[in-house]
């Protein structure tokens, strides 16, 4: 004969915790932990000492990065436009410190310093093709033949530089240390030479061509130069690269990505030595 009191058995019993009876269903379709087991008193509410947590409180929340929803190359641009001064771009956020980040309008350029800044450029798109038809990392392969290469144009401007009787400089220290940079870059860390690969390549079809165009103004007589002009539609080729950069991007986990965009302002400063030969 139990001691306990009929109210009492009730409260016994009724306080434990119960499973949900099982079936076909309930095993093929689980119910959330979180519904399978309640401890409950007699007033319906938990009791005292045991947290019921809710399965949309307990899921964490993905954080999302800006651009994300597009793709990583429009977190990659996100990025890189939060470096330009308010002068380059409206969406910058970078203090003028060195030359070259003022407006083009306020540049003083020289002939000798746009050639060393052809030569040096031309150095790093050398590197750049080179590596991509040697690929270390299969992914590279991706990005032989986009259209977008810029030495095969480098080198007729600097002929034609050489024909007006100007002396072709030999590549100074920024092109020699940007491209031995990309070589080791490339080796090692397939996630920062891909983003070295998308700024090099994607500020020149943009603010680099505006900057062309205002050089020539002021020392070639308005001279187009083959650095500025593509094959076919630019703005198909671009998207073509986009499409190939997101996929790439797509096997990469969070962290990996994350790592790309870090490299973003290493690019910024290597290029920036580059064009401030401009000034030079």
């Amino acid at each position: 004969m139990s001691s306990l009191t009929p109210l009492s058995q009730f409260n016994s019993l009724f306080n434990k915790p119960r499973l949900l009876p099982s079936s076909p269903l309930s095993n093929k379709f689980p119910l959330p932990v979180p519904f399978q087991l309640v401890s409950r008193s007699v007033s319906g509410m938990p009791r005292k000492g045991v947290v019921v947590v809710s399965a949309t409180t307990a899921e964490k929340q993905k954080k999302r990065y800006p651009g994300e929803s597009k793709g990583f190359v429009e977190e990659m641009r996100f990025v890189a436009m939060k470096l330009h001064t308010k002068e380059q771009a409206k969406e910058g956020e970078k203090e003028v410190k060195e030359p070259e980040e003022r407006t083009v309008a306020k540049w003083e350029p020289s002939v000798d310093g746009y050639l060393k800044f052809l030569v040096d450029s031309k150095l790093v798109y050398d590197t750049l093709e080179k590596i991509v038809l040697e690929p270390v990392y299969p992914s590279y392969a991706e990005f032989r033949n986009t259209g977008l290469e810029r030495s095969a144009a480098l080198e007729k401007d600097l002929a034609w530089f050489k024909e007006q009787g100007h002396a072709i400089p030999e590549p100074s220290s920024p092109g020699l240390t940007y491209a031995q940079y990309l070589t080791e870059l490339s080796e090692k860390d397939p996630q920062a030479f891909i983003c070295h690969f998308y700024n090099i390549y994607f500020a020149h079809s943009a603010g680099g061509r505006m900057i062309g165009k205002k050089v020539a103004e002021k020392i070639l007589n308005s001279k187009e130069l083959e650095f500025y002009k593509w094959d076919g539609d630019l703005s198909q080729l671009l998207q073509n690269v986009r499409d190939k950069l997101n996929k790439v991007a797509e096997e990469w986990t969070r962290e990996e990505k994350n790592h790309c965009l870090e490299e973003t302002e290493k690019s910024f400063k290597l290029s920036g030595e580059i064009l401030r030969l401009v000034l030079s």
